[in-house]
C-alpha cells in the first residue's frame, strides 16, 4: 500500500523495441489517470525475444485497471500486457549489505534468520548482498543503494574503509536510508548511524529495524557503538 492506503498495482508489458513505443504506452496510463511511482525496463538482444523489451511498472489511483490493460494491448507495439503483484508485496523492505565477502556472509547469516522470523508472521523482508573490494568500487555501490527500489537500511561490512566510502555514507543517509557499520578500521564508523562488532547482530539490528511488528527503532541508538 502507498501513502493513504491508495491501492498500489502492477503490470508487466512485453512491447516492440522501437522509438515512441514508451511515448504511447505513457500516454494511455495517463489518459487513465494512473499515477507511476516505479518503472523498469529492459530490452533483449538475443534468444525468443529479440527485438522486444519488458517494461514493468507499479502505479496507484488507476479507476479501472482492467481497462488500463485491455487499452494498453490496443498498442500496435505491445504484444502483452498482464497485471502482476506489486514487488513491495513480495519482496517487501530490502536489506542491503555491502563489502568483504567473510563479514557481509556473517552479517547476512544474521540478517536472514531475523528476517525469516518475520517474514514466517507474515511480514517481507528481503536481503541483498555484494561482496566489494577496493575503495572506488565500494563508493560506487554505496551511491547506488539511494536509487535501488525498496532499499530500507544498508549495512556496511568490511575490515576497513573510509574515503569516498565515507562521502558516500553521506549521500545514503541524505536520501533517508540508514546506514549501520561493523567496528572495522577506517572513517566509515564515523558517518554510520550505528556501529556494531558483531556482524551477525549487525544482521539482525538491519533487519529488526525495517521490521514494522519489531521495537526497535536505530533513531534510538543513533551514533552508539555495541
Amino acid at each position: 500500500m502507498t501513502d493513504g492506503d491508495a491501492p498500489l498495482h502492477a503490470i508487466r508489458l512485453i512491447a516492440e523495441n522501437r522509438k515512441g513505443a514508451l511515448r504511447d504506452i505513457a500516454t494511455v496510463v495517463a489518459d487513465h489517470g494512473a499515477n507511476i511511482l516505479m518503472i523498469h525496463q529492459e530490452t533483449f538482444d538475443s534468444g525468443p525475444m529479440a527485438g522486444l523489451g519488458e517494461l514493468y511498472f507499479e502505479y496507484e489511483e488507476a479507476p479501472d485497471p482492467g481497462l488500463l490493460i485491455a487499452d494498453l494491448c490496443q498498442i500496435p507495439c505491445v504484444c502483452s500486457a498482464m497485471a502482476c503483484d506489486p514487488f513491495s508485496l513480495i519482496y517487501g523492505s530490502r536489506v542491503i549489505i555491502i563489502g568483504g565477502g567473510a563479514q557481509v556472509a556473517q552479517v547476512a547469516l544474521g540478517a536472514v534468520n531475523e528476517a525469516d522470523r518475520h517474514n514466517i508472521r507474515g511480514e517481507r523482508i528481503s536481503v541483498d548482498t555484494i561482496p566489494l573490494v577496493g575503495e572506488e568500487s565500494l563508493g560506487v555501490a554505496v551511491d547506488a543503494v539511494a536509487r535501488l527500489p525498496r532499499a530500507s537500511i544498508l549495512v556496511l561490512a568490511g575490515s576497513l574503509m573510509g574515503g569516498e566510502v565515507s562521502e558516500a555514507v553521506d549521500r545514503v543517509k541524505e536520501a533517508g536510508i540508514p546506514v549501520i557499520a561493523l567496528n572495522m578500521a577506517g572513517s566509515v564508523p564515523d558517518h554510520a548511524d550505528l556501529v556494531v562488532t558483531d556482524p551477525i547482530q549487525a544482521g539482525v539490528f538491519a533487519v529488526m529495524h525495517v521490521s514494522s511488528k519489531a521495537r526497535f527503532d536505530i533513531e534510538r541508538v543513533k551514533g552508539r557503538r555495541f
